[in-house]
């Protein structure tokens, strides 16, 4: 069975984030040691209706395969469900647990820019950020003394190590190539902040002298790296995607730290384990410095998954434990040390007995009680959580805190657009409207009829002689909105206007040549991807963030329209404008916790009632294929079934093989594929571009994608490219139809919440059809399933940044 892109094969058919693991290279096995102990899943809950686009925006599409379900963290037992993933299937047990740290978790870039909010004195919060950075300092110090010329810990010496430490310095900006053509290599320098991404490009930690992106692994590479992995006894496939994380270096790397083999998408610690122990022996044990390193940085990595930017401390010591690890404050401490993870707040004990979040084991004898404060003045104090993450979203974090700032200080604050308002189409138009003109940044919420109030902001903003414009999620939501405004050139989506694709290109300084930008669907953003957007908005920019906070979160890290919402850090402006009709009526309720029966004389929403999930499939058929062409005149091609996950009975697979049979039968010629297919793309972590296959030829898949021809390439079809009539309810996010059909089978019941179901339901303009088969399990998640919350720095520093217009 072939795995599809952002999906594993064999996982249930429940959207949790590691069931859409990200592809690896093979259904190969990797040794897993006998005694390795299994673990605690991730520490922290996991929302099982954010399942695969969270897994899909782990990685990159350039492999197929591993990235396993990990059901433990849904049900809270610590144990690792689901072992079986293409990197584990069948995998022989061997003895010795070991494991590596993924310490390549290097900044490539600092989009952290803002204004001082005072010119004598730092705020508090910049105090706290420069604190970070002085931290991270101290942190490359002490790597760089304990490592010598290796930066990132590997543990070479000599020559190799003179040599890695220059390839680093070179490929991340520290030294120019030619200070190392006649003179020796020199120990590296602590890395210092590195400068900002170039210009639509996310900011993406640099794997440990990893090659440049895009740069195909030479032959020599791989073949160096297969004769590590042999050795080891680990497959042959992992080649490609390990010189791909690890770089040319590759084969080195792992032969002196098997670990790194972590980095791989898709490898478990136990596989890790039993691949150090082939190539070490004797010499490897579950205390190895980086064994511990490499797991800290791995559940950090599969929490991201989850949505998560950070953990808290106790949690994450708790997995180590059982993971064998018998002293798991020393592993922390230990990958602090080592820049795999940084800890938040920080003191000078990187985990020490966390005084202030350990409160109550102060008994008084010399310390603070519960009841008082550190110096005893009986002031009750509140526990402080402290958190470990990665370095990639705490910069990300920090310099999205900081460009909200700026951008929320930066505006003229007296313009007058009161002509603009009084002519709005509607009262919250007005408002949102009169809102923008005195603020930087302004939230916006509502459903999709509110969709019309951005577009008004825009067309008005335009009629002032504004450069503004709208950024969708994706292609059908630019489409929508252009429609609105009535003007083609006023709408784009996110990915284009980054990329330089779509928009009105950069100015002279390398901003965004725009005075307001209205981010529609901005639940979807992500941290990283935000920070990237704020960072290329200029000074004086305007920027209002539009969504629907009922819907499903991003499929990357983070929570950045929930936290700035919860901050308040700026105007905020709630739609009063209801959705219409029944479907607008059903979705209003769920959306407040309620499930009920709506009057619909059209037969514009219908509940088709199953037995099992066979038969799930088979009406699933019949309403795309006859029932909803006949009863409303909406062709097959314009009706989208919306499913829990991709595996079960009646997970996207199944439902995308009986209506290929039905739809467009074929042998499937062009890997898998025929012409008229019905497809998503995705070209990047987290997005999910619909298409139809065209053609394909020696250059590879062509595809129609809303009109833009696309094609991929013969390497990257099977990884990047899967049938599309049905999708999970992330990857319908953001995008309508006129017809929706949502598929519950009886085995997805564990998988419904309140933002899951909202999501689906939603995705249909004029008819809605739930073949219904989880019986009460539909009614208790929307009353009772609501968001499972990620665990995010951001609102943190929002709150602590001075906000003067914060809302009260």
């Amino acid at each position: 069975m072939t795995a599809l892109p952002g999906e594993t094969p064999g996982t249930v058919a429940t959207d949790t984030p590691e069931a859409a693991g990200p592809p690896a290279a093979t259904e190969a096995e990797v040794p897993a040691p006998a005694e390795a102990p299994e673990a605690a899943a991730v520490a922290g809950p996991e929302e099982p209706a954010e399942a695969e686009e969270q897994a899909e925006a782990a990685e990159s599409v350039e492999a197929e395969g591993a990235g396993r379900a990990e059901k433990a963290a849904a049900d809270g037992s610590g144990a690792d469900a689901d072992a079986d993933g293409p990197a584990a299937e069948g995998a022989p047990a061997e003895s010795s647990p070991a494991e590596d740290a993924p310490s390549d978790e290097a900044p490539t870039g600092d989009a952290s820019t803002g204004e001082e909010g005072s010119p004598a004195a730092l705020s508090e919060a910049q105090a706290e950020l420069a604190a970070q950075r002085e931290l991270r300092e101290r942190i490359a110090k002490r790597k760089a003394e304990k490592n010598g010329p290796v930066a990132a810990g590997a543990k070479l010496s000599g020559t190799a190590a003179d040599l890695l430490a220059a390839v680093r310095a070179v490929e991340s900006g520290e030294k120019a190539g030619t200070e190392f053509f006649d003179s020796p290599a020199a120990p590296a320098p602590a890395p210092r902040r590195p400068a900002p991404a170039p210009a639509g490009q996310p900011h993406r930690p640099a794997p440990t002298a990893a090659a440049p992106a895009g740069r195909a692994a030479s032959p020599e590479a791989l073949d160096a790296v297969r004769a590590v992995l042999t050795e080891g006894g680990a497959p042959e496939a992992l080649a490609r995607p390990a010189t791909g994380r690890l770089g040319e270096q590759a084969a080195g790397l792992l032969r002196a730290d098997p670990w790194q083999l972590l980095a791989v998408p898709g490898v478990r610690p136990e596989q890790a384990d039993g691949f150090a122990r082939a190539l070490l022996g004797a010499a490897c044990g579950p205390d190895d410095g980086r064994r511990t390193a490499a797991l800290v940085g791995w559940l950090l990595e599969r929490a991201a998954l989850q949505g998560h930017t950070a953990l808290e401390i106790e949690a994450v010591r708790a997995a180590l434990a059982e993971r064998a690890v018998s002293d798991p404050e020393e592993a922390v401490r230990n990958a602090v040390d080592e820049g795999v993870a940084l800890r938040f707040p920080e003191d000078d004990d990187p985990t020490g007995p966390d005084a202030a979040y350990e409160e109550e084991e102060y008994d008084g004898e010399g310390g603070a009680s519960a009841e008082g404060d550190a110096d005893g003045s009986g002031e009750s104090t509140e526990p402080v959580q402290v958190l470990l993450g990665l370095d990639r979203y705490a910069l990300a974090e920090e310099s999205l805190a900081e460009g909200l700032a700026r951008l929320m200080n930066g505006c003229e604050k007296g313009a007058d657009w009161t002509a603009a308002a009084a002519a709005a189409p509607s009262p919250s138009a007005a408002e949102l409207i009169r809102t923008t003109a005195t603020a930087g940044l302004v939230v916006h919420s509502g459903g999709e009829a509110a969709r019309a109030e951005p577009a008004a902001l825009i067309a008005a903003a335009r009629g002032l002689g504004l450069r503004a414009l709208g950024a969708a999620h994706s292609a059908d939501g630019r489409r929508r909105l252009a429609g609105a405004v009535g003007a083609p050139d006023a709408a784009v989506t996110l990915a284009g206007l980054l990329s330089g694709a779509e928009g009105p290109g950069r100015d002279e300084d390398g901003a965004l040549a725009l005075d307001l930008l209205v981010v529609l669907d901005a639940p979807q953003l992500d941290v990283e991807g935000a920070a990237v957007l704020v960072e290329a908005l200029a000074d004086g920019a305007r920027l209002v963030l539009s969504g629907d906070p009922g819907v499903l979160g991003s499929a990357g890290a983070g929570r950045v329209f929930a936290d700035v919402l919860a901050a308040r850090a700026c105007p905020q402006v709630v739609s009063r404008t209801p959705d219409p009709g029944p479907i607008g009526e059903l979705v209003s309720g769920i959306g407040i916790g309620e499930l009920n029966q709506v009057a619909a004389p059209g037969k514009e929403v219908v509940i088709v009632p199953v037995r099992d999930a066979g038969e799930a499939v088979h009406r699933t058929v019949q309403l795309v294929a006859d029932s909803v062409p006949r009863a409303f005149s909406i062709p097959a091609a314009d009706t989208q079934v919306i499913t829990v996950g991709h595996g079960g009975a009646a997970g996207t697979r199944a439902l995308n093989e009986a209506l290929k049979q039905r739809l467009n039968p074929g042998p499937g010629r062009f890997g898998g594929f025929d012409p008229g297919d019905r497809v998503v793309h995705v070209p990047a972590p987290g997005r999910a571009v619909p298409g139809v296959v065209r053609s394909a030829d020696a250059e590879g898949l062509h595809l129609d994608c809303s009109g833009v021809p696309v094609v991929v390439p013969q390497e990257r079809v099977e990884s990047a490219v899967r049938h599309g009539w049905a999708l999970s309810a992330h990857q319908a996010a953001g995008m309508r139809w006129p017809a929706a059909v949502v598929v519950l089978p009886g085995d997805a019941a564990a998988g419904l919440s309140r933002p899951w179901v909202y999501t689906a339901f939603g995705r249909g303009e004029l008819h809605l059809s739930v073949v219904h088969g989880v019986d009460q399990a539909l009614p208790h998640a929307v009353a009772q399933v609501p968001a499972q919350e990620r665990t995010t720095r951001l609102r943190t520093l929002l709150e602590a940044l001075p906000t003067p217009d914060a809302a009260s």
